[in-house]
């Protein structure tokens, strides 16, 4: 990389009927083989067969989305829903389909307030009233009417086969029910299913029969399967026993939205993201803006970790202030993003030094999921998919609707439920980001394309991770892997470090920095904490442009699979 990169930025917001990227101006070769990267074997295993039948990316999209929604009920299912970056190739369209849920109808901005005025974090994160709308089903049927080949009776039948057949318990479902016991012990439904003898599995098969019949009417009946009719009075029978506020107006109503993705170039890449309601595109934008006024090739260790530090502080301190969903209110991404702002935000970076966070002011009006789960596949053609799914904290509010299946959200503990009052994850938020009736909660889901080298090498990347408040710096560290010409497993291996701006603190996991590397950043006033795990839990792909060759790579944190398929 050069010193000055040249960076620009082009974004539109909104509700688009059919936003469009730039195209590649460079030769493409179509991939020699398709390949899927997931968070579990089965899903990989299951995406792969759905191409090998004739099914394009889209397809297996929801067949990956749809198995990884039984076999991770910790992470991710039709309780919860995310955004999907999709791109079509033959005619070169490229958007994010975005199924954030929403908030019911009867929300407000005071909703998790008690009488003192202060947030009642349980009610934010293990009660009904934490469940926004799911918006993932309609994702599903959005993705099969408008680009797959195949019927949801196809794209849905493994994911059936699970939740009615069972699926085996392994070490992560196991620690991950561990922790949200407590919770899943409140509710009948989700005790019976989840936990034995009111304790995590050790083995065993997790069967969901109610699951299986609520995809199987969604396989039948669409939207209509879900949204509307036997399983909607369900849901919303459920979920109000349960204390929650839902109606059936709330789900007959929901809709997923494409937007343009956030578009910059670094250098001679040009990089895709997820566009507000996500935070992960503006923040990447704004922290590779910064980077291009420095030249990276050139530094120490040291150096290049304080800078990446400084450009992750100021980052996330405009998301708590500015950030929300752009049907509600005005989020100025240009601005944020464009160079002269750039310039002024890195104009008191000090290579010598740490900056406080308080000496770059609060929030005017001073805030995702930890067991969110991510996709990547492209398909022989070049359609691609990179997906980040989530219903937040690990099994997400705990509370599984009796008859269905579905494990609900607990989503609205995205909004900021009081300025300044943190969320489950550390983050602040101003009112940009506040509780109304069907907003979208702000989100650190962050699934990204990437373009980038030079003209006889051109590259294709596509990752994203699961990882609440990390999400972003870990698909920044992933790139910069990539933008070095390494290959998808380096992206998803690399150690990873994260600032928020609060807490004032570099949280990293044990491995990501030597002792003397600890000792050069403590001494510029950094304030370390080795998180005292691994995590996130990335996806990857890269497909070679110019001779057809594709790689991908999956996070051994957990049980990721990475397949190619020899499909032509």
């Amino acid at each position: 990389m050069l010193i000055h990169l040249r960076f620009s930025l082009c974004v539109l917001l909104g509700a688009l009927a059919a936003p469009w990227s730039a195209v590649s101006a460079w030769a493409e070769v179509l991939p020699k083989q398709a390949a899927v990267a997931s968070a579990h074997p089965l899903a990989t295993e299951a995406g792969i067969k759905i191409l090998a039948s004739g099914g394009n990316a889209f397809d297996a999209a929801v067949t990956v989305a749809a198995v990884l929604g039984v076999v991770e009920p910790y992470s991710a299912g039709l309780g919860g829903g995310g955004f999907w970056m999709l791109h079509r190739a033959k005619d070169g369209k490229t958007l994010m389909l975005d199924a954030r849920e929403t908030a019911p109808g009867a929300a407000h901005q005071d909703l998790f307030l008690d009488k003192k005025g202060e947030v009642d974090r349980d009610q934010a994160i293990n009660t009904a009233l934490a469940a926004g709308i799911p918006g993932q089903a309609a994702a599903f049927v959005h993705l099969s009417q408008h680009y797959g080949t195949l019927p949801l009776s196809d794209t849905l039948a493994q994911a059936i086969r699970l939740a009615a057949g069972g699926f085996p318990v392994n070490k992560v479902y196991t620690h991950l029910a561990e922790k949200r016991a407590s919770t899943l012990r409140r509710y009948p439904a989700s005790k019976r299913i989840f936990l034995r003898d009111n304790r995590a599995p050790q083995d065993g098969m997790i069967v969901q029969q109610g699951l299986a019949h609520t995809l199987k009417e969604l396989a039948a009946k669409g939207f209509d399967g879900f949204y509307k009719g036997e399983v909607a009075k369900r849901l919303v029978e459920g979920v109000n026993a349960h204390g929650g506020i839902w109606t059936l107006e709330d789900l007959a109503n929901y809709k997923v939205v494409e937007r343009e993705p956030i578009q910059f170039h670094y250098g001679d890449a040009v990089i895709w993201s997820a566009p507000p309601p996500s935070s992960g595109g503006v923040a990447l934008a704004q922290m590779f803006g910064m980077l291009s006024l420095f030249n990276l090739e050139g530094k120490t260790d040291a150096d290049r970790t304080h800078l990446l530090i400084e450009v992750m502080r100021r980052a996330y301190r405009d998301r708590a202030e500015y950030l929300g969903d752009p049907d509600f209110v005005t989020v100025p991404v240009q601005r944020l993003t464009s160079a002269t702002y750039l310039d002024d935000l890195a104009s008191n970076i000090s290579m010598g030094h740490a900056t406080p966070s308080s000496a770059l002011g609060l929030p005017k009006a001073t805030g995702s999921g930890t067991h969110t789960t991510h996709f990547s596949i492209i398909d022989k053609d070049g359609n691609r998919v990179a997906a980040t799914l989530s219903i937040n904290l690990p099994f997400g509010s705990g509370i599984t609707v009796a008859g269905t299946g579905v494990l609900l959200n607990n989503e609205m503990d995205d909004f900021s439920a009081k300025p300044g009052s943190p969320n489950a994850y550390g983050l602040i938020g101003s009112q940009a980001n506040a509780i109304a009736p069907g907003k979208r909660p702000l989100s650190s889901m962050t699934p990204t394309f990437m373009e980038y080298g030079p003209k006889d090498n051109r590259q294709f990347a596509l990752l994203g991770t699961p990882g609440g408040s990390r999400i972003i710096t870990m698909v920044l560290l992933g790139m910069l892997e990539a933008l070095d010409q390494k290959g998808p497993q380096a992206w998803v291996d690399r150690p990873r470090f994260h600032h928020q701006f609060v807490p004032d603190v570099v949280q990293h996991e044990p491995d990501a920095f030597s002792k003397s590397l600890i000792k050069e950043l403590e001494q510029r006033g950094h304030t370390l904490k080795d998180v005292g795990h691994q995590y996130g839990d990335m996806h990857a792909i890269r497909w070679y442009m110019n001779n057809g060759n594709v790689e991908a790579g999956s996070d051994q944190r957990r049980l990721g699979k990475a397949l190619l398929g020899d499909l032509q």
